[in-house]
């Protein structure tokens, strides 16, 4: 029996090693580290949040802290989806009524503007604004690149500095191939917005509900065909 146990617990040993080796290469930057980077950011390709999931793999197989992306459990869940929900409506009346007009953005998003009473186009489009855009690009844009340029840059004001405008060039850089100039600007004030918090707090899922909570706004006063009369609260 302890000639069968030896080899058995010499095994678990070697298999927690190997496991061990695999953790490091993956939160390291060599080749496995930059090839996981690539499939993370190449997911939604292929279907979204692809990557989002690719992130949450990544940080359970290399052993990374889930605090580490921001998803650490808050003091209180009705006060963070609250603030969330909040925060994010709040945050898109602001930025398509003053923030937009002053930058001489269209009023209307013409590549969106398809939903304009498309009840058939509405559940797609919730999904994608919840689950994509909430859920998948906080998870990349904030936690996962957050911790990736962290571990480059190191944690000091101005390293995060640095990151939260990194980040927010990208994630503007991401809504450029299907909003164009407008959806540029937009995305980099929500970039900024996002990533400040998230370099305070260090926690992301009341940014999910904002970013989600902004979506279904922008998706709102699409449908309802009122963007218009939103951009031109302020300035006529």
């Amino acid at each position: 029996m302890k000639r069968d146990h030896v080899p058995a617990a010499a095994e678990r040993q070697q298999v927690l090693a190997d496991d061990d080796a695999l953790a490091r290469r993956l939160r390291g930057f060599g080749p496995l580290g930059l090839i996981a980077a690539v499939l993370i950011l190449a997911g939604n390709l292929l279907v979204v949040p692809l990557s989002a999931l690719l992130v949450l793999v990544w940080a359970w197989r290399s052993h990374t802290a889930w605090r580490d992306i921001g998803y650490a459990w808050p003091a209180s869940w009705p006060r963070t989806l609250a603030v969330g929900i909040c925060f994010g409506s709040v945050f898109k009346i602001v930025m398509k009524a003053v923030v937009m007009p002053l930058l001489g953005a269209n009023p209307v998003n013409v590549a969106y503007h398809y939903l304009a009473g498309n009840w058939a186009a509405l559940p797609g489009a919730l999904f994608a604004v919840v689950v994509g855009a909430g859920f998948g690009e906080e998870t990349v844009f904030r936690g996962y690149m957050f911790e990736r340029l962290g571990r480059l840059l190191g944690r000091t004001m101005w390293a995060k500095m640095a990151i939260v405008v990194a980040t927010a060039a990208l994630f503007a850089a991401a809504h450029y191939p299907d909003q164009g100039l407008a959806g540029v600007e937009q995305a980099a004030f929500t970039g900024l917005a996002f990533g400040g918090i998230f370099a305070v707090t260090g926690q992301i899922w009341m940014l999910i509900c904002a970013h989600a909570a902004f979506d279904v706004v922008a998706v709102a006063i699409i449908y309802f065909d009122v963007e218009a009369a939103v951009a031109h609260l302020v300035f006529r």
